[in-house]
C-alpha cells in the first residue's frame, strides 16, 4: 500500500524545520540572514534542539493512539512505551547542543524501533514504516549536522 499523500506532504513538511535548520548551519549567509529576520531561536542548534524534541513528544502521542487499538496487556505495554519517547526528550535533552544532538539522534532511532514494534503488531497502518523510515533518515542527518 502507498503512503496516503496528505500523510506524504504533511510528515515531509514537518521535516522543514529540521532542514532549514542544518541549512543555517551550513551556510553562514544563510545564519546571518535567519538571525536578522527570524530571531536568534530559529537558526542553528536551537531550531533544531527545540523542534527536535518538540516532535520526539508529539510521537509519543502518535504511538499512544496506536496503542487504544491494542486490549489487555498489549494495551498497556504499548501505552508504556508510547511514553518513552517524550520522557527520554524531557531527561535527556537540554545540556548543551552537541549533547542534546546526540541524545536527539539516539532518539529518533529508538523512535523508529517502536514505530516498527507497533506496526508489525498490526497497530500502526501499513505503509508507516515506509514513511517513517523516510522521516528519519531525514531528521538524522539534519541532527547530524550538530555533531560533525
Amino acid at each position: 500500500m502507498n503512503i496516503p499523500r496528505s500523510a506524504l506532504i504533511l510528515g515531509l513538511s514537518g521535516l522543514l524545520p529540521f532542514i532549514w535548520g542544518a541549512a543555517t548551519l551550513l551556510s553562514p549567509d544563510l545564519f546571518s540572514w535567519g538571525i536578522a529576520n527570524l530571531g536568534p531561536r530559529f537558526v542553528g542548534p536551537i531550531v533544531l534542539i527545540q523542534y527536535g524534541t518538540i516532535i520526539l513528544a508529539f510521537m509519543s502521542g502518535v504511538l499512544w493512539g496506536f496503542a487504544t487499538k491494542a486490549v489487555g496487556e498489549r494495551a498497556t505495554l504499548g501505552y508504556v512505551l508510547s511514553v518513552i519517547p517524550a520522557l527520554w526528550a524531557f531527561f535527556m535533552v537540554g545540556d548543551g547542543a552537541f549533547t542534546s544532538a546526540v541524545y536527539l539522534i539516539a532518539g529518533f532511532i529508538g523512535l523508529l524501533l517502536l514505530d516498527w514494534s507497533f506496526w508489525r503488531q498490526g497497530l500502526a497502518p501499513e505503509w508507516w514504516m515506509r514513511l517513517r523510515i523516510i522521516l528519519t533518515a531525514v531528521v538524522v542527518f539534519c541532527l547530524g549536522v550538530l555533531i560533525v
